[in-house]
Order: structure tokens, then sequence, then C-alpha cells
């Protein structure tokens, strides 16, 4: 009998001890199979392991305004707060260091047989009106841009918050408002230009022949060789594509929801850096990379010498004879 109640004791004190240990176990340790929102004590990455988003409660009848945060916004943000700035660093910091070296090596294209004194008239005044207008907006807009990008690390600690922030809404009001004339100017060069920026077969002969970058022979073309259509094309598709998801993103939720604006912020943001990248280079070769070259948007007029030497078959197309050259070419002021 004693030895009865011994066991008995023994299994009793086992089973205490059991339940001590079980209500012990911290209530952390415990992974709940849900979570209740509105648990004031509930933790925000709980709430986000369990429902993939969070959602507050509103009033107004725009349920999409309830969304706090989506998976698809905390790669929106890495992208736009660390990718994006790697791009754009990448691309325009990497063209302007391949500019640089490539003047230190080649220096200035001169004129082979120097000036002529003659000129002959390469853009109408209407031709260079729309270039200008659509330049100078891009130009803004680049910088304007890269300040949306690169401003709150670079700008920011140097002007102080006050400083940066009257920048960026200044910034942001051009942005939006420049949209419209180089979207205007965008229209004018895709049907000015077109006629004469279709790929040809000759193209390929002035690509193999290094278009006169690489040496001193100048490969013959029509009125823009194969590399100004390169530009025309990057231009005009490149800077469609800025300006369709430009205009999703100033006017939201009219043409897409929220995953469709950050996927055009996303296109606009990394087509826009790669496109001032390769504007970069437009710009290098019509200023201080080729001689004459800067004539063609300021006068309209370029020495006669120049266009042989860049544009022969569309110098032998325009002069046409004695009379059409007559008709053409002034002399050099």
């Amino acid at each position: 009998m004693a030895t009865l109640l011994a066991h008995v004791r023994y299994i009793v004190g086992a089973f205490v001890l059991l339940m001590i240990v079980a209500l012990a176990v911290p209530a952390n340790a415990q992974q709940p199979s849900s979570v209740n929102p509105t648990a004031s004590s509930v933790k925000e990455e709980q709430l986000f392991q369990q429902m993939q988003r969070l959602e507050g409660r509103i009033t107004i009848p725009d349920a999409k305004s309830s969304v706090l945060i989506q998976p698809a916004g905390q790669s929106w943000r890495q992208f736009h707060e660390v990718t994006l700035r790697w791009i754009g660093g990448i691309a325009v910091i990497g063209m302007l260091a391949l500019l640089i070296m490539f003047y230190a090596v080649r220096g200035m294209i001169k004129i082979s047989s120097g000036r002529s004194g003659r000129t002959i008239t390469r853009f109408n005044s209407l031709e260079r009106g729309v270039h200008w207008l659509t330049a100078i907006s891009f130009v803004i807009l680049a910088i304007s841009g890269l300040n949306i990008t690169f401003g709150k690390p670079l700008l920011l600690p140097l002007l102080g918050p006050e400083a940066f922030t009257k920048l960026s809404i200044a910034a942001k009001y051009a942005h939006n408002y420049l949209s419209f004339p180089f979207t205007l100017g965008l229209v004018f060069i895709f049907f000015m230009w077109i006629k004469d920026n279709i790929p040809g077969k000759i193209d390929i002969a002035w690509i193999k022949a290094g278009g006169g970058l690489v040496g001193s022979k100048h490969p013959p073309a029509r009125r823009f060789n194969a590399g100004q259509k390169a530009v025309y094309w990057l231009v005009v598709l490149g800077g469609g594509a800025i300006a369709v998801t430009g205009y999703l993103l100033m006017f939201p939720f009219y043409g897409t929801g929220i995953a469709g604006m950050q996927l055009a912020q996303i296109i606009h943001g990394v087509v826009g850096v790669l496109l001032i990248a390769a504007m970069l280079a437009h710009i290098y070769i019509g200023t201080i990379g080729m001689e004459g070259a800067f004539d063609a948007m300021s006068t309209g007029e370029v020495d006669l010498n120049w266009a042989k030497e860049h544009h022969k078959l569309w110098v032998e197309e325009e002069m046409g004879g004695a009379s059409g050259a007559r008709a053409r070419m002034s002399p050099a002021e």
C-alpha cells in the first residue's frame, strides 16, 4: 500500500511539474496562426507577414487610399533609393569620363581642308526653333529630374532643409510645366526629320568607317549620318517613353493604378538617366567636339568644306548643279 501511494505521489508531482513548465513558456515564443489587426500590442512586422499589406481605416469612398504598405511599394522604394541612383551615377559619370578621355586623345575634330569662306544652309529658322525649344526644355527637365533622384543625398546636406525644400518645389513645378513644350518639340522633330532619318545601307558603311571619329577619313553621308540618326531615334523613342510615363505620374489613377504608376516611375527614371547620358555625347559633338558643328543650330549656315567632309551626298543633292549652288550658297560673314 505504501508503495502504491509513493507511485501516485510521483505521478501527480510529475504532472504538476509539466503544467508549471507549460505555463512558463514565454508568450512571444509562440507563433500565432493569425493576427488580430485591432490588438493594441500587435507589431507592424507581424501584420505585414500575415496580411502582405498594411491597411488603415478610412471614411472616404476611395478604397485604395487605405493601403499604407504593400510588397510592390517596398520594392519600388528600394529601386528608387538605391538601384536608380547606381544606374544614373554609372551612366552620367561614366559618359562624362569617356568624353573627357576622348577629348584628351582625339581633341576637336577639325575641318581638314579649313574653312572655305562660303556657307550652305543646313537648317531653317523653324527647324532651329524647334530644336532649341526641345533642347532647353530637356536640360531643365534633366536637372530637375536628377534632383529628385540625387538631391536628397547630395544637395540636402549642403543647402540645408529650408533651402533644399524651396529648390525642390521650384524644380517640381519646372519639371511638370516644361514637359508640355518638350512633348510638343518631340512631335515636331518626329514629323520634320523622319524622312531624313530612315536607316539605310550607307549607314552601315559609315559605322564601319568609324564615322570620322576614328582616323581622319570622313565617310560620305546624306543629310543625317548614322550617328545623328541614332540620336534622332533615341530622342523620339526615349523622349516619347519619358513623356507618356511622366503624364501617367502627373495625373495619377487616370490611366493606371498604383502598380502601373510604380512601373511608370521605373521606366521614367531609367530611360531618363540613359537619355541624359546620350545627350551629353550629343552636346559634346555639337560644341567642343567638332569644329563648325555648332554653326548648324546657331545660324543655320555651315561652312561648305565642313558640309562636304561630313555630309558629302547631302551637299551634292542640295547643290544640284550650278544654279542650285548659287541659290543655296552665300559668302561667310
